[in-house]
């Protein structure tokens, strides 16, 4: 029963690893190398966007956020990168496994630590606005 969801998790981890070959070859495009770029960051960072303490909403990340990422990145490199970049994945038999394969860790974990201040900054900047709008009104 539980096969399946190992097949697929399997095949979601040989992406990633694919997916940052792709982002470091030469013939990705700049706007999808950003793009990969931020989808494999955010699958490797143990900091989540959306803290997986948090009731459905913290797993919805991880279930539909990061394979929709995907998705779009594997529609933005182009086909013969991403070939050779699977090919390349394929070939990992240094004993790391995927994970030690993408060296992205700390990188990420700045890029979703930056997204959550710069969030609550915009979330500041928008409840100052809306206080100062309504302190001008009286």
């Amino acid at each position: 029963m539980l096969e399946p969801v190992r097949r697929a998790a399997r095949r979601l981890k040989n992406e990633l690893v694919a997916l940052y070959f792709a982002y470091r070859h030469p013939r990705t495009p700049l706007y999808a190398k950003i793009w990969t770029f931020m989808v494999v960051a955010y699958a490797v960072s143990p900091i989540d966007l959306i803290p997986d303490f948090i009731p459905i909403l913290g797993l919805l990340d991880d279930l539909i956020l990061l394979p929709i990422g995907i998705v779009i990145a594997l529609r933005l490199i182009p086909l013969e990168v991403m070939a050779e970049s699977r090919a390349r994945a394929a070939n990992i038999t240094d004993g790391r496994g995927w994970l030690g394969a993408l060296p992205l860790g700390r990188a990420a974990a700045v890029v979703i630590l930056g997204l959550w201040v710069g969030g609550a900054l915009l979330l500041l900047l928008a409840a100052s606005g809306v206080l100062a709008d309504t302190a001008t009104r009286r």
